[in-house]
């Protein structure tokens, strides 16, 4: 007889526990930054110190205690650390569930498979699969995201929208996951561009920014066609027999939610939805009078557009076009706004999860309002959207308790140092090997790719120096070993929130990435040994 498997709380709350056990074992300890003098030049270097060796004026700033009771505390502290992403997961889920009840989603699928169909018509299109073509298209689309300017949060809310999507074409809620966070992600590992993770890793290791570009760009392309592929394996599986997923039973609550029928949905344009309209166009030409112009930064590129006025224009015409077909084509509009204004915002304002969160509950409350809904209606369906994803919530902040029962108890810095130490006197393959593997072990602890460059770029640079690796390859080997594991980690804010929105349990998230993370950082080394065995640009 089968055990039954333990609540995703349960094994999150579990590594909690171990990670308060370890602090009873390994002593405290902490990276400071030095500067040191070499050959006339001053250098900044991390230099680490257990606990009771710190310097006088460090001492009174370490606060670090065996983790005991803290344990149960983990929950209310987790919730504190990880509140941003806990308040976006909130607002999102309220916001889309406004959208919902206006059934343009649902409109907007069945208008996009009827397409979709018609191109099957076409013999070469039908023998690819354009069911195929669809998925490697989005998926490409949010590698290159990725890559380029580092979406990670954002994917949480995208999966809202292509669960749905994928649910409707046949697959899964895995399917959908694939098609936004997995393939952000192998962009995150493939990093062309991305200033979070490359533009501060090389910063730190003193090479010309986003140097080195052609070779990693190759990565890229190897990694997404064969992540991508993988994809595709799985879903030509469950295009032939659905209950073969392993979320058939969990996703009956996304076919529920399917169920209905959008072509008996009655088409209609409310007299309110013109005037949400009139007071978009306003506030769109308010803003596009304060900035007329906007600089978009894609990595060390930047270039300079007037996409708020242009894309005014562009709203008042679609605007007015959609609104005489149906309210529900109008409030599409809305959603791809938003997205519009989502990729504007990241690249051109730096705007992070309080900006976009903002962004999708005005989406929100003007589709609500276009459909004609009532203030009181508005407020009831955004509190039923916010039960209804409260479970992923809650699941975010208690992982944000192991990040901190770590920290508090002073040991994350002592097992960077004590993997550190393990590089000794071997061939360059096998020391960039072993750099990989100490990057790919610390992204469980240190999740967030900016902190673990700060921290590991200062000692692992200098180390390659000495044993003759370029500072080029150590980059690389950051770069793969912060992106693989970000996918299976429960460590990450990120990948828990997703889980938590597809519904789909961690245990069974589990058992079905681990083959492609190990696909994945056997490619990473592979692709790492060229740029120890072989003269690179930029290497």
């Amino acid at each position: 007889m089968l055990k039954k498997v333990p609540h995703t709380y349960v094994i999150v709350f579990g590594i909690i526990v171990i990670a308060a056990i370890l602090t009873w074992f390994i002593p405290p300890g902490q990276y400071i930054e030095e500067t040191i003098v070499v050959d006339g030049k001053e250098h900044s270097s991390m230099v680490f110190y257990f606990e009771e060796d710190l310097p006088e004026p460090y001492q009174t700033t370490v606060d670090s205690q065996v983790q005991t009771w803290q344990v149960l505390s983990a929950l209310f502290n987790g919730f504190v650390r990880q509140s941003n992403i806990i308040v976006f997961i909130l607002m999102i889920g309220g916001a889309f569930w406004i959208m919902n009840q206006t059934k343009a989603i649902d409109v907007g699928i069945l208008s996009f498979l009827k397409y979709a169909r018609k191109l099957e018509k076409n013999r070469f299109l039908k023998k690819i699969g354009v069911d195929n073509i669809i998925i490697v298209m989005i998926m490409l689309l949010f590698s290159a995201f990725g890559a380029i300017f580092g979406m990670s949060e954002e994917t949480i809310a995208f999966v809202i929208i292509l669960i749905p999507l994928a649910i409707s074409m046949g697959y899964d809620s895995i399917t959908g996951v694939c098609m936004v966070y997995i393939a952000a992600h192998l962009g995150f590992a493939g990093a062309i561009l991305n200033p979070f993770t490359i533009g501060i890793a090389q910063g730190l290791a003193d090479l010309p920014l986003f140097s080195g570009i052609e070779y990693r760009l190759f990565a890229w392309l190897v990694i997404n066609v064969v992540g991508i592929a993988f994809v595709l394996r799985y879903v030509a599986k469950v295009r032939k027999n659905p209950r073969s997923s392993i979320m058939y039973e969990e996703d009956s609550y996304w076919r529920k939610r399917e169920s209905s029928d959008p072509e008996n949905v009655s088409y209609y344009t409310p007299k309110m939805a013109w005037i949400v309209y009139g007071f978009i166009i306003l506030v769109l030409t308010v803003f596009s009078v304060f900035y007329p112009v906007t600089t978009l930064t894609i990595g060390a590129s930047s270039f300079t557009t007037t996409i708020l006025p242009v894309a005014t224009a562009i709203f008042a015409l679609a605007g007015y076009f959609t609104l005489k077909k149906s309210v529900h084509f109008f409030v599409l509009l809305l959603l791809a706004y938003t997205i519009l204004f989502l990729i504007v915002g990241v690249m051109g304002y730096g705007w992070y999860v309080m900006e976009i969160a903002t962004l999708f509950l005005g989406m929100g409350i003007a589709a609500g309002l276009s459909i004609n809904k009532s203030a009181n209606d508005i407020a009831n369906s955004f509190l039923d959207g916010v039960k209804d994803i409260m479970s992923a919530a809650i699941i975010v902040g208690l992982a944000g308790g192991i990040i901190v029962v770590l920290e508090d108890g002073g040991i994350i810095d002592t097992i960077l140092y004590g993997l550190s130490r393990t590089l000794g006197q071997f061939g360059n393959v096998a020391s960039v090997g072993v750099m990989y593997v100490i990057q790919t072990i610390v992204n469980i602890v240190i999740p967030s790719g900016s902190a673990k460059a700060a921290i590991t770029m200062p000692i692992m640079a200098p180390f390659s120096d000495l044993i003759g690796i370029s500072r080029q390859a150590t980059v690389m080997a950051f770069q793969f070993g912060d992106g693989f594991t970000n996918m299976i980690t429960p460590t990450s804010g990120v990948l828990i929130a997703v889980l938590g929105v597809a519904r789909i349990p961690y245990h069974k998230w589990v058992k079905w990435v681990w083959p492609l993370i190990v696909i994945m950082i056997l490619l990473g080394f592979l692709l790492l040994i060229p740029t120890v065995t072989m003269d690179l640009s930029g290497f």
